[in-house]
């Protein structure tokens, strides 16, 4: 703990510096030099604490989200004036260096040599720093309930004739304990309940951490209408209390058991690598629930056992929570898995979305399936932006999501 603390400090120092260097660039007033100072000890005073206080029996809470943006808000805004000013310090050393060698009067203080800093440039980057500023707190105060409703259609040419134009409606990551706004997921709910679905499927981390996070949201998310087809949902990485520290084996059991609980308390079937069919007119495809399975996360997804009840000629739908799980078992399997849906990634709760036109999020670097509809060897993933939000209590540029998945025989027309 005392190094880890030791290299934060000296990070958020090493910001810090830098970014007092465009305030002293910009203005020679020692009053706003003097009031940067005292607000940057005291935003480093409180992570500090933050950090050495953190207690893991607890796991994450509504202070820790606030603490998480509070850092994002002060410090990836020094981190944009850092890459300006050292970048700016680069060419100053250059410049210094060879007017030293050039100049003939070498007795002269190395200083003087090196140009001043250009105010100009501090500028710029006072500018650029301002736009994840501004972002950040949008994201923040409104960007972490701009629900958004996604609509696909995807066609397949050996769906059930009785389920063309079946509607699918998803939502993944609740993470109920990151909510503190009411009326906006009664809002949130109410969007849900307008999509005229004939399944609702959720795909996992319903808390963050511990059961009792859901406990102030039973009522609201049971008034989610069960549609003619059902409700079913499967576990995430956070619904097994792997990130807290718990006082015995048997407390984390009990929190786990009344996780599994909570699905039935809001009229949802919990599939634990299983399966069940949804029928209609002599018809019928497989909903397949497997546990989580992740490649970096934990991995109790079973998906053999998970289809054990099904065919390779039945149309399924699988729900898996994480998509490396696509990618790592699922996308090749011989079984053939026609859509699966899956969320997991949050979509980083940061970047940069033109619809049809341009995608961009940090986690892409670590998932290949991060965001939206992806298609391989003629199956299909949906990625979930996630319903919550978590670690960052906002959302900049990646919208919280329900989405709605047409199901269309044949294959799609120009």
């Amino acid at each position: 703990m005392g190094i880890r603390l030791i290299i934060f400090i000296a990070i958020l120092s090493i910001l810090d510096f830098y970014a007092f260097q465009v305030i002293k660039t910009l203005t020679k007033s020692q009053w706003i030099h003097w009031i940067y100072i005292l607000l940057s000890i005291s935003v480093l005073g409180y992570m500090v604490y933050a950090f050495m206080t953190y207690d893991r029996s607890v796991g994450p809470t509504k202070e820790s989200l606030r603490v998480a943006g509070i850092f994002l808000l002060f410090f990836v805004p020094k981190l944009v004036l850092l890459l300006f000013m050292f970048g700016e310090d680069i060419i100053r050393v250059i410049v210094g260096g060879y007017n030293y060698i050039t100049d003939s009067l070498l007795d002269r203080k190395a200083a003087e040599f090196i140009p001043s800093r250009r105010k100009f440039v501090s500028q710029i980057a006072m500018g650029a720093a301002a736009i994840p500023f501004a972002s950040f707190i949008y994201g923040m105060f409104k960007g972490k309930y701009n629900f958004k409703v996604l609509t696909h259609v995807l066609h397949f040419d050996d769906l059930p004739e009785a389920f063309d134009g079946f509607r699918i409606t998803q939502i993944s990551d609740i993470h109920s304990g990151s909510f503190d706004d009411p009326k906006k997921i009664e809002y949130a709910i109410d969007l849900i309940n307008e999509q005229e679905n004939d399944i609702l499927l959720f795909t996992g981390d319903i808390v963050n951490t511990k059961a009792e996070e859901m406990d102030p949201w039973i009522d609201t998310f049971k008034r989610i209408k069960t549609p003619a087809f059902g409700k079913y949902s499967v576990l995430g990485n956070h619904d097994y209390g792997e990130y807290v520290s718990w006082s015995s084996e048997i407390e984390k059991e009990a929190n786990f058991q009344a996780i599994k609980d909570i699905h039935k308390k809001i009229d949802f079937r919990l599939l634990l690598n299983e399966s069940a069919f949804v029928e209609k007119d002599g018809d019928r495809l497989a909903i397949i629930g497997v546990e989580n399975w992740g490649h970096n996360f934990k991995k109790a997804g079973d998906l053999k056992k998970a289809s054990e009840a099904t065919s390779k000629e039945d149309f399924k739908i699988l729900l898996s929570h994480d998509p490396s799980h696509w990618e790592h078992e699922v996308k090749e399997d011989h079984h053939n898995y026609h859509l699966t849906l899956s969320g997991h990634t949050h979509g980083f709760q940061f970047g940069i979305e033109i619809p049809g036109i341009f995608k961009w999020s940090p986690v892409q670097y670590v998932y290949k399936q991060w965001a939206g509809i992806y298609k391989e060897f003629g199956r299909y993933i949906n990625v979930n932006r996630g319903f919550g939000f978590h670690a960052y209590p906002g959302r900049v540029g990646i919208w919280p999501e329900i989405t709605v998945i047409q199901l269309k025989k044949g294959r799609k027309t120009a």
